[in-house]
C-alpha cells in the first residue's frame, strides 16, 4: 500500500500533476509530514548497535 500511495502522490512528467490530482481534481491532504530532513538520533545509535554487534561476532569467528 506504501508503494502505490507513492506512486499515486508523485507527480507525473507525462501529465504534469500527481495520479490523485488527476482523478480527484485536488491534491491529496496529508495530516502528517512524509519525510524530515536531518538526522535521526535512534537511527544512528541503532546502527552503531548493529556494527558493535557485527565486529564482535566477526572477531568470535576469527577465533574459531
Amino acid at each position: 500500500m506504501t508503494v502505490e500511495f507513492a506512486y499515486n502522490n508523485k507527480v507525473q512528467t507525462s501529465i504534469k500533476v500527481s495520479l490523485f490530482k488527476a482523478n480527484n481534481r485536488q491534491d491529496l491532504c496529508m495530516a502528517f509530514e512524509m519525510r524530515k530532513k536531518g538526522k535521526f538520533k535512534k537511527v544512528e545509535e541503532l546502527v552503531t548497535r548493529i556494527k558493535k554487534v557485527y565486529e564482535e561476532a566477526r572477531a568470535v569467528l576469527r577465533k574459531s
